[in-house]
């Protein structure tokens, strides 16, 4: 089984950065495409981010050139850079990966996310 603990979640103000992290740990064999996601109150959950393997990158519109999603493979850790900030951004925020145990083919784990509020 594959683990997920998110951290980093807080009060920020406007304009302000926030730094969230996700580190698995288990029985993994291969960790592949590793995602974040958010929910709003009201809102469905929607893709934030998202990065492969191999590093390439997709962000949602809303974010784009705002947040920035890494890895560190070694680390199985993936980081979600929130630089300028909106109020619309607060949001539990929920790491999501697509990875292989030793003992099981790869299906998607979710963490318990965290929570991310943008407020003056």
């Amino acid at each position: 089984q594959v683990q997920l603990v998110e951290s980093g979640g807080g009060l920020v103000q406007p304009g302000g950065s926030l730094g969230l992290s996700c580190a698995a740990s288990g029985s993994i064999f291969s960790i592949y495409t590793m995602r974040w996601y958010r929910q709003a109150p009201g809102k469905q959950r929607e893709l934030v981010a998202a990065i492969t393997r191999g590093g390439s990158t997709n962000y949602a519109d809303s974010v784009k050139g705002r947040f920035t999603i890494s890895r560190d493979n070694a680390k199985n850790t993936v980081y979600l850079q929130m630089n300028s900030l909106k109020a619309e951004d607060t949001a539990v925020y929920y790491c999501n990966t697509y990875a292989a145990t030793i003992t099981t083919y790869a299906r998607d784990y979710w963490g318990q996310g965290t929570q991310v509020t943008v407020s003056s």
